[in-house]
């Protein structure tokens, strides 16, 4: 029973290798069909991880990829070992990387550097219809 058979979308492991005997016999000597499978792979994750990754962080928090980032990014810069200065840091860290958040102050650049900027690094500097 195959998967599409089960209501899934994913073609099973007979209909790509009938796809691949479908190339030309120059695409085939380009690449074996692991290779083509392997190639076919990486674009479907680099086309869908960052729209999971922006979904989850929708559903999930009140953070975009760019108020992510810099919070990570900031959380990474402690220096001094002390708790109550290291909180005081968290706290600052978290102000800052809050503001281009969903509901911050600058939530369009955060969401516009996100989407144009961050996403677009994911994919290769493509787009989300994979063109440049």
């Amino acid at each position: 029973m195959s998967d599409s058979s089960k209501g899934g979308s994913h073609p099973s492991e007979d209909q790509k290798k009938a796809i691949y005997e479908g190339l030309s016999d120059d695409q085939k000597k380009k690449q074996t069909y692991t290779e083509w499978v392997k190639d076919a792979y990486n674009n479907q994750y680099e086309n869908w991880m960052p729209w999971i990754e922006d979904k989850y962080l929708a559903w999930f928090g009140t953070d975009n990829k760019a108020s992510y980032a810099t919070k990570d990014t900031l959380d990474k810069t402690k220096v001094t070992g002390i708790s109550q200065v290291d909180k005081l840091q968290d706290g600052v860290n978290h102000l800052v990387g809050d503001q281009v958040g969903k509901e911050g102050l600058l939530a369009p650049v955060g969401n516009m550097a996100s989407k144009e900027g961050i996403n677009r690094a994911e994919r290769g500097d493509k787009d989300e219809s994979g063109s440049y």
